[in-house]
């Protein structure tokens, strides 16, 4: 395709690999805020989950996985140790008993309160500052958009 660089012929060293960079940069953010987490007694991944109830308070099963970009498969786990917790209710949709409708408990809003404090963690530890991180931010979404984008070479 016209415009696009021609790969190169060598692997390239990891450290010049930004896929790689960016699952170092992942590591790394779990890392710093599993301490926090512990604490709460939450993993990232039900922060998540957390976060994308607090979008949208009356999400199914599908749609949590939508917005995480992940499988129902990955999210039904998830979301089962949540309401084990207390922090989440599920119940079948009246209308479709397909769907499993989730909400935020009110300790459940508590919790995902209580991670507000990632934010600034983040700030913290990695020396940027706001602007600097929302401009990082908005490439990754750049980046992102870019790689989900279906492409008429692909098999």
């Amino acid at each position: 395709m016209a415009g696009e660089p021609t790969p190169s012929p060598l692997p390239l060293p990891l450290d010049a690999q930004l896929c790689f960079s960016l699952y170092t940069a992942t590591i790394a953010i779990n890392r710093a805020y599993k301490p926090v987490l512990d604490r709460l007694g939450i993993t990232y991944p039900q922060v998540l989950v957390l976060q994308a109830l607090r979008e949208h308070p009356d999400r199914t099963i599908g749609q949590i996985a939508e917005r995480l970009s992940l499988e129902s498969s990955t999210i039904t786990p998830l979301v089962k140790r949540l309401e084990a917790a207390g922090l989440v209710s599920r119940t079948r949709d009246p209308k479709d008993e397909r769907q499993v409708r989730v909400r935020l408990t009110d300790l459940g809003e508590a919790r995902w309160r209580e991670t507000g404090c990632l934010a600034p963690l983040m700030i913290a530890r990695s020396g940027l500052d706001v602007a600097e991180v929302r401009a990082l931010n908005e490439r990754l979404h750049v980046l992102n958009a870019a790689l989900a984008a279906p492409r008429e070479d692909a098999a």
